[in-house]
């Protein structure tokens, strides 16, 4: 039998009050004792809970009821975990305080008949010393039935408003909830700066079927370092960062780090114009950018009046951060990613990047994200064996690794693994006001024999090297982008013939906005690199693109890939002297400029970086005190200039309406010649002379006779170019050419490209 005591206060104070209540008038002559029968707990489970390793903790911790039938008032029992405390007290909000007994292995219990309320625990110990704290295990859970259930159809699209930690109030009082996917676990605690990295008195309770685990832990602020650690199947203590993690230590330390967001956006304007734009029709010149080298030292906000400088002097409509996501070795650029969730510290927080953001919105500019969801590194402390065992990767390494990388590949089919994939690229799209993302590798995900042999790859159902799983996810992150942020844009690195890569979903298409054109850099790259002499001989490879260049929405890079590892810069891949070099590139920028498809150049290469591209140093910006690496920077500002003013270089450019040949066959003078057009009559001609002769007279067909104004010569003197060109305009007669109702003769730049507009 057990005595119960009378309570120690006055009237009850109301049920989950959310404040302590003032102290209670002084109690009456309390009824006698009374001895009645209590549940008892099987000491197998009070040690389990003492040492943190039971799966439901708030069952025998905190407040409960008991239903001790035919008694008129509810008895709560109150218990805590306090080992080596000497005596323990719930303080109750009504003012009450009832001596806990202890019971077993630092489990403390007592009871009272005052209903459930607020409390916290006094705590005395044998040096005597005091501690007065809020109870984890008296609040309720901090996630919800609805996140719950979204979370087990894998369908919960602002799943980092679920999971993770979470610096909020529970109840009136202060702290951090806690919530992660450990479906496999059987304990879970909270550890860090919090309880110096000792978790056994913040055991999270298992939250069902779903896998999820949670823990509100009062007093806890932002700026403090956490993990969680799990309790494995086979019996072993792991040791994980949070994958939901928002804010994370600086690298190369690992720890998740609470935190919360304080920046207030003021690009309302630019997200009302980006909703009712349409960004695949539109002009995109997209500047790709490493933030580490791109002037080593700076941080987002540092970076920010330096980038919109810079940027607004050469007038990119874009530009494209490459992965920014927390990854622990710089010298993956990002691209293993271990906090899907957390900007990488090195540059700052993220209202730093934030901050960045809502500068560049401000000045005009979109930005651009790489996001690599195919792959992460096996580091033990982030994703790999998450709770003990495969989790977020693949379990069958035929499917689950990836070779070329040494990383593992996501469990595509596993609905919550999808769910932290599609929320994810949701994440930085509505949080951080991505106006896109550029998917990396997606080849890679595409395929299940991708970089590997004869038996090292496992087949679909029905027996094909497709990944369905894989194609199903693309899928979805993809429509639900668009449907929830209207004016993004999706953009694939794939690299083969898979079809329909920018085809909709609903026509089953991946339903991506734009596509990479590895292709067209392919070929375009090697063809630049033959003597011009020998050009005339390769014809067919600068041509080529123009084959099935409405077959996908492309956009054409010169990227990070191509400047490194060997690859030498873009002006190293220029054949000739250092003037023919430069002027091969102009010649090459303004090709790729006025070729359908939008564009994307990597940082330095605007400039005609010498070197090559290297994430452990800066950019050769000393090689802008050239003049003629300085006038190639002048001419892609003025690319940039026409280019945003022209629709006719834009506007069609996924409708073969918006290109036409004029000559693409004038293989022995290394001449191509064509039109791009809108859908308001506006018309330009593009001509380019790769051959290393000035080409004229030259008659070429024009679609109407009249006046054509020189919007661009790469070889002018101001680029530092020969000055070989027609010098403002040319006069188009009606004299039929080439199948063309007019022509003209004018004279082409040797390495040099012209464009012309029709003005009457």
């Amino acid at each position: 039998m057990t005595t119960i005591p009378p309570s120690a206060g006055g009237a009850a104070a109301p049920k989950r009050s959310g404040r302590r209540a003032a102290a209670p008038p002084a109690a009456e002559v309390a009824p006698p004792p009374r001895e009645l029968p209590l549940p008892s707990v099987d000491d197998w489970i009070l040690d389990a809970v003492s040492e943190g390793r039971y799966h439901d903790p708030h069952q025998i911790l905190g407040q409960h009821l008991v239903d001790l039938g035919g008694v008129s008032d509810p008895l709560v029992v109150v218990r805590a975990r306090r080992p080596l405390a000497e005596q323990v007290t719930a303080v109750l909000a009504n003012g009450a305080r009832v001596e806990l007994a202890h019971v077993r292995s630092g489990i403390w219990q007592g009871f009272h008949v005052d209903g459930i309320l607020d409390y916290t625990l006094d705590a005395r110990y044998g040096d005597g010393s005091t501690w007065n704290a809020d109870d984890p295990y008296r609040f309720a859970p901090s996630i919800g039935e609805l996140d719950l259930h979204l979370i087990g159809e894998g369908r919960h699209e602002r799943l980092w408003d679920a999971l993770g930690a979470h610096v909020t109030e529970q109840q009136g009082v202060a702290g951090t909830a806690f919530a992660v996917w450990a479906p496999h676990a059987r304990a879970v605690r909270v550890i860090g700066d919090l309880n110096s990295w000792d978790g056994t008195a913040h055991a999270m309770r298992n939250m069902g079927a779903t896998g999820v685990w949670e823990l509100f832990i009062p007093g806890v602020g932002p700026g403090e370092l956490y993990r969680f650690e799990i309790l494995a199947q086979d019996g072993r203590w792991v040791r994980r960062s949070d994958p939901m993690a928002r804010f994370t230590e600086r690298s190369p330390a690992t720890a998740s780090v609470t935190g919360v967001s304080d920046h207030r956006w003021n690009d309302a304007d630019w997200m009302e114009r980006r909703a009712a734009s349409d960004p695949h029709n539109g002009p995109m010149s997209v500047y790709e950018l490493h933030v580490g080298s791109w002037r080593p030292g700076l941080g987002y906000r540092d970076l920010a009046d330096q980038l919109i400088e810079y940027i607004g002097e050469l007038g990119y409509t874009h530009v494209e951060f490459m992965p920014l996501a927390e990854h622990p070795f710089g010298g993956s650029w990002g691209y293993q990613v271990t906090g899907y969730y957390a900007p990488t510290s090195r540059f700052g927080s993220s209202d730093d990047l934030k901050y960045l953001i809502d500068r560049l919105h401000g000045a005009g500019i979109g930005v651009l994200m790489d996001w690599v969801p195919g792959h992460f590194p096996k580091d033990e402390w982030a994703l790999a064996n998450f709770d003990g065992q495969p989790l977020y990767e693949h379990p069958d390494p035929r499917r689950g690794e990836q070779p070329d990388w040494g990383t593992l590949v996501f469990d595509f089919g596993q609905p919550q693994v999808k769910n932290f994939l599609v929320a994810n690229a949701l994440y930085w799209l509505e949080e951080f006001h991505v106006d896109g993302l550029r998917v990396d590798a997606v080849a890679s995900m595409l395929y299940l024999d991708y970089s590997r042999k004869d038996g090292e790859w496992l087949p679909n159902v029905h027996g094909g090297r497709e990944n369905l799983e894989a194609i199903s996810l693309l899928q979805e992150a993809n429509a639900t982008a668009y449907r929830r942020n209207p004016g993004i844009v999706m953009i694939a690195e794939e690299s083969t013939s898979w079809p329909g890569v920018t085809a909709p979903t609903s026509e089953g298409g991946l339903g991506f906005g734009l596509k990479w054109n590895m292709g067209w850099m392919h070929d375009s790259l090697e063809y630049m690199q033959y003597d011009p002499l020998y050009r005339s001989h390769h014809h067919g490879e600068i041509t080529f693109s123009m084959v099935y260049a409405f077959s996908e929405n492309f956009l054409l890079p010169i990227s990070h890939d191509e400047v490194v590892h060997g690859k030498g810069s873009l002006l190293a891949k220029m054949p000739g002297d250092h003037w023919q070099q430069l002027a091969n590139m102009r010649a090459y920028l303004a090709f790729m400029w006025a070729h359908p498809g939008k564009q994307l150049l990597f940082m330095g290469q605007e400039f005609g970086q010498p070197s090559e591209w290297s994430e452990e140093r800066g950019l050769d910006w000393w090689i802008l005190d050239q003049p003629s690496h300085r006038a190639l920077l002048g001419l892609v500002a003025r690319l940039n200039a026409v280019y945003t003013e022209h629709p006719a270089l834009w506007a069609l450019d996924h409708d073969p309406a918006g290109f036409e040949w004029l000559d693409g066959g004038d293989a022995q003078n290394s001449v191509l010649s064509f039109i791009r057009s809108d859908d308001e009559g506006n018309v330009i001609a593009a001509l380019v002379n790769f051959s290393g002769a000035p080409v004229g007279p030259y008659r070429v067909g024009l679609p109407r006779a009249g006046r054509w104004e020189e919007l661009l010569n790469t070889d002018a003197v101001e680029y530092g170019g020969s000055g070989v060109g027609n010098y403002g305009s040319i006069e188009a007669t009606a004299a039929p050419w080439a199948g063309r109702p007019a022509s003209a003769e004018l004279t082409l730049p040797p390495l040099g490209m012209i464009w012309l507009k029709h003005v009457g």
